[in-house]
């Protein structure tokens, strides 16, 4: 019987494939080198020989993804060798996020440097999503008029949203009263954002996955971002949880009072209608409080060891502390064995935006070989 061949492992690889793969591989290994390594070194690193990776060098370099730096001096023999970086004057990754009472756009080049920040402080709620977004999207020309004036060159754009989404449509962002919102699709209506990538995700997710790039050091915990609303992005073993339909993470509509204040998404006793960033300035001990109960509540469920208060929490974090860590020594249940750590984010309330920004440019450093045929 001659045996039918089903398994994709036995399609056969592309060269294009093939060259698309090593591509990511070099530009990586220069990228994670604690320092600038050299041609060879590249070889060495990833296996490949060192005519190949010459040659896939040269078209990183070639299309404004890696520069060749000076050598060091040295003080033994034989001739230095030049080294090899990201360079920060190619491509560049528009971050964008929408949220109740702001809209900001943020541009972060290949190395994760910002090179321009833009904040504009107004309330949302009573625009329409197109008027919301039609301003953000004028918000965005000007951030990206401002990096190619730089001389950058603006790959893609990621928005940030207080709200579910899926396959590119916000479905609900209940503080902004959005439903079903084509939020990718308004933005490219914008002339000066025309025909440019943009993505979409929520906003704690994003602000989670910043900081997981920036810091590094935690691969499983869980981050709060507090706004007018709250959200929640969790991180397990350096991968983001999304859930079954990516709406994971909605920790501001957790129960924390059953009989308590009516909240926006028709519930009551909502966590954001007690520790949301208006009702955090009306009472931090309370708001304190109502956190604590309801991380309390995800740390039994989930046993997280860290977890992560960033957006407007982040600078009322040694208020808030001594009240969401006595809930969670009275609540967890073993709080007594493995107390959890609680920390501000390393990004502040800037975490959302900075997040979108390095996930517009990270898909440029995950396929250069894309960005490669673009530029070319």
């Amino acid at each position: 019987m001659t045996a039918r061949l089903t398994s994709k492992s036995t399609a056969p690889v592309r060269q294009s494939s093939v060259r698309a793969h090593n591509l990511a591989l070099v530009l990586s290994t220069v990228a994670n080198s604690a320092d600038r390594p050299s041609r060879a070194a590249v070889a060495a690193a990833t296996g490949l020989t060192r005519a190949t990776v010459s040659a896939l060098v040269d078209d990183l370099v070639a299309g404004g993804l890696l520069t060749e730096l000076d050598p060091a001096p040295r003080t033994g023999a034989g001739r230095p060798a030049i080294g090899l970086a990201l360079t920060s004057a190619g491509p560049a990754g528009l971050g964008l996020e929408i949220n109740v009472d702001y809209r900001a756009a943020c541009v972060v080049d290949l190395t994760g440097a910002v090179r321009r920040r833009l904040v504009e402080h107004a309330d949302q709620r009573p625009l329409t999503a197109g008027e919301a977004l039609a301003a953000l999207g004028r918000l965005a020309a000007r951030a990206r008029l401002d990096a190619e004036a730089d001389g950058l060159t603006v790959a893609g754009a990621a928005l940030a949203v207080p709200g579910l989404v899926t396959d590119g449509l916000v479905r609900v962002a209940p503080n902004l009263g959005w439903q079903d919102v084509d939020a990718p699709g308004l933005l490219r209506a914008v002339p000066e954002l025309a025909g440019l990538p943009v993505t979409v995700d929520n906003e704690a997710n994003l602000a989670a996955l910043g900081e997981l790039r920036v810091t590094g050091g935690d691969p499983t915990f869980l981050y709060i971002s507090g706004e007018i609303g709250i959200g929640a992005g969790l991180v397990l073993d350096g991968d983001l949880y999304r859930g079954v339909r990516g709406w994971s993470g909605e920790i501001g509509h957790l129960t924390v009072f059953p009989d308590g204040r009516p909240c926006r998404c028709g519930a009551h006793g909502c966590l954001e209608q007690y520790a949301g960033q208006e009702a955090l300035a009306a009472d931090e001990p309370l708001a304190a409080k109502a956190l604590g109960i309801a991380l309390a509540a995800v740390v039994n469920l989930l046993d997280v060891p860290v977890i992560v208060l960033g957006g407007a929490f982040a600078p009322h974090f040694e208020r808030l502390r001594a009240g969401i860590e006595a809930e969670l020594r009275r609540r967890v249940l073993t709080a007594g064995l493995a107390p959890v750590r609680l920390r501000a984010a390393a990004l502040g309330a800037d975490a959302a935006v900075r997040g979108a920004a390095d996930a517009a440019i990270r898909e440029v450093r995950d396929d250069p070989a894309a960005w490669l045929r673009r530029a070319g």
